[in-house]
């Protein structure tokens, strides 16, 4: 935490966009209605990740511990190697799955692709397809972090095109690859009207 956000606001004072504390009485009433509209949201966004990270940490605990007993159930020794697993009702129609997933980063040999993959370019802007060119450009593009996007990068792969360069800068792509480690995410899902399986949303943006 910094010095600014550990600074006590002394009653009667907000604090303004520069750190600097401001008497409420000098504040317009607008932006005081703002300022608390949009701390009472805030925290209430707080509190419901608080109790998604907690809900999270308790499905993952029920989840191992049923394998757990699952393994006791067949003479094996519970606690091992936890993989992709689902679980389910008795009528089949909701489901808690846990997927692992490998966390993947680039190497050095991703700027040897980008390089091969420029020259290419520069070479085929005259007759190339622009869309195609389009895609390729993007799948280069950094977040605000400065990180490519995984996806985006891996299919490159998947595009045919017929130039020992192109070939060269796939490989790269390939040996450029590192699994830094894995996650574990949990879904749980809910058997719609016509019978598939579908998750239940627990971002904000899909409800």
């Amino acid at each position: 935490m910094t010095v600014q956000q550990e600074m006590t606001i002394p009653a009667g004072y907000l604090k303004d966009r520069k750190g600097r504390l401001v008497p409420q009485s000098m504040v317009d009433a607008y932006d005081l209605e703002m300022d608390a509209f949009v701390k009472e949201q805030c925290q209430g966004a707080r509190e419901l990740r608080d109790l998604m990270k907690r809900f999270k940490k308790t499905t993952f605990g029920n989840c191992h511990a049923w394998l757990d007993l699952v393994a006791e159930k067949y003479d094996r020794q519970p606690g091992g190697q936890k993989g992709n697993v689902t679980f389910g009702t008795f009528d089949g129609s909701e489901q808690i799955r846990i997927q692992m997933a490998d966390q993947l980063r680039f190497g050095p040999e991703l700027q040897v692709a980008k390089d091969i993959i420029d020259e290419c370019l520069k070479e085929w802007s005259a007759g190339a397809n622009q869309n195609l060119v389009a895609i390729i450009q993007d799948a280069f593009e950094v977040d605000r972090e400065g990180k490519v996007n995984t996806g985006r990068i891996l299919s490159l792969r998947k595009l045919k095109i017929d130039d020992e360069r192109w070939t060269r800068a796939m490989q790269a792509i390939a040996d450029s690859i590192i699994v830094s480690g894995t996650k574990a995410y949990v879904r749980f899902l809910v058997k719609d009207e016509e019978g598939r399986m579908v998750s239940i949303p627990l971002d904000l943006a899909a409800l």
